[in-house]
């Protein structure tokens, strides 16, 4: 929702939001039984004062429009006046309610909505400043390439050949030994686990991950049935994942490299660990490893590299690094696993981009890539030393943090329990937009997932500042309830 009133208008701003509310209703967008944002989120849309929203939805309550349930909210009435319009529309929310893919979290929701917004600080962003993508070289590549006529068609249903190959001689840099057949190119990391949970996995499988799991913001799994465990990874692991497994299927998905959102890094002896507990109980591990390029100091061989069985499926992805528009990543796995995913993805989407995948491989084959990556991680490691050093002038009073080890992140840990929906709400009214630690675990209210790889220098620095503000005063709060 991005509508606001006109302030120009001869009508008044109640009477614009109530022909905006029933405009909603009577197109069908929002049909008898939807629950409307709450006062305090309207306001903030519109822009107006909370006096204002609450006066025009008096007025549509007294039109027999919206309803009141206490407790629970305002709704779009089923009174006789709605039940006229219903008469030619489908309940559509009754559609949408029983739907299989659940809707994510309100906060994410709003995340997801305000990234979009020019005049908000982002500082939860997961993903690189316009100024730090190479637009400019992007650009030339585009005037450099030769596109045959067939290599606009759609691809194969692993995806473009030469990329495949180009993609095995890189991965084999790092260890992992690959042939084209062994490799899907995927839209991105994100639809490398939602082929992965309808293309291996029966309902009810287990999908095993740590505490503080990106997965929990994302609902590639959970959407299609499977049931989630968090596990610690301690000396206790191979006889925790045997005892929850039993005989349902299982995978453990990990993110060895830059753990998202606690930006942690396994030593060798972690990998083998997790490797070896998986390998005694069967269980596949699918290995997030989109982040290990933006490693500051040398990276060290990824699970795959380990593998000699086909336990490991291996994703990587060019979204983090050269860019998030282009959407490309690539699986890799087992023959019979990689054909099997290819199919549904040719089901779901006919391949991804064509063009997008002729860029990758145009970067891969001339070095360019590779180049662009040392030069990232310089100015990533600048702005990670520019974000501590303002964390150090301004937050050891009120929280602490490990120093980044590449990346995007910081996982910055409050010393109270103050990080909910009123402070992330607080913030935002602020036009400072972060990711709250309860995405990742619905447990934790000491930590949000701090960027330094997205606001500009100057934002990080006002964002930051207006951060500690609201962190003090909330800290405040706690400590005069006694609840510290």
């Amino acid at each position: 929702m991005s509508w606001q009133p006109n302030r120009r208008s001869d009508n008044t701003l109640q009477q614009q939001i109530v022909q905006w509310v029933t405009a909603n209703v009577e197109r069908g967008d929002w049909a008898a039984g939807t629950k409307l944002p709450t006062q305090r989120q309207l306001a903030m849309q519109f822009n107006v004062n909370r006096s204002t929203v609450q006066q025009a939805l008096e007025e549509l309550k007294a039109m027999g429009i919206l309803e009141a349930k206490v407790g629970s909210g305002v709704y779009v009435t089923y009174n006789s006046w709605h039940a006229l319009i219903q008469q030619t529309q489908p309940n559509w929310q009754t559609y949408i309610e029983t739907s299989i893919h659940k809707p994510n979290y309100h906060t994410i929701q709003l995340i997801n909505e305000y990234e979009q917004r020019e005049d908000v600080i982002r500082l939860g962003t997961g993903e690189l400043a316009p100024s730090l993508l190479p637009t400019e070289e992007i650009e030339a590549s585009l005037r450099e390439l030769s596109f045959q006529p067939k290599a606009l068609g759609y691809s194969s249903p692993q995806g473009n050949d030469q990329l495949r190959k180009a993609i095995c001689k890189y991965v084999q840099k790092r260890g992992i030994p690959a042939e084209p057949q062994n490799v899907c190119i995927v839209s991105g990391a994100l639809q490398a686990l939602q082929l992965i949970a309808v293309g291996l996995l029966e309902q009810g499988s287990i999908v095993f991950q740590e505490p503080t799991s990106y997965l929990n913001s994302v609902h590639p799994f959970q959407s299609v049935g499977m049931q989630m465990i968090s596990i610690d990874r301690d000396e206790q692991l191979a006889q925790t994942l045997a005892q929850r497994k039993r005989k349902k299927q299982a995978v453990f998905y990990a993110i060895p490299t830059l753990h998202n959102p606690t930006g942690h890094v396994w030593t060798t002896r972690e990998k083998e660990q997790l490797y070896e507990a998986c390998q005694t109980s069967r269980i596949p591990i699918v290995e997030d490893d989109v982040y290990h390029e933006l490693l500051f100091e040398e990276a060290s061989q990824p699970l795959k590299a380990m593998d000699n069985s086909g336990q490991v499926l291996y994703i990587g992805s060019a979204s983090k690094t050269l860019s998030p528009g282009l959407r490309i990543g690539w699986l890799i796995g087992p023959t019979t696993v990689i054909e099997r995913l290819a199919d549904i993805k040719m089901q779901t989407d006919y391949g991804s981009s064509a063009i997008s995948q002729e860029i990758v491989l145009h970067w891969l084959q001339s070095g360019k890539y590779e180049k662009h990556l040392a030069g990232l991680r310089q100015q990533l490691q600048e702005r990670a030393d520019f974000t501590e050093q303002l964390l150090k002038e301004t937050f050891t009073d009120v929280a602490n943090w490990s120093k980044p080890r590449g990346g995007f992140y910081i996982w910055l840990k409050f010393h109270e329990p103050l990080v909910d929906k009123d402070f992330f709400m607080k913030l935002l009214q602020q036009q400072v937009l972060i990711n709250p630690g309860y995405i990742y675990d619905p447990q934790d209210h000491h930590h949000i997932r701090l960027s330094y790889a997205y606001a500009t220098y100057e934002e990080l620095q006002e964002g930051l500042q207006i951060l500690h503000e609201c962190a003090v005063e909330a800290i405040g709060r706690i400590v005069s309830k006694g609840l510290s």
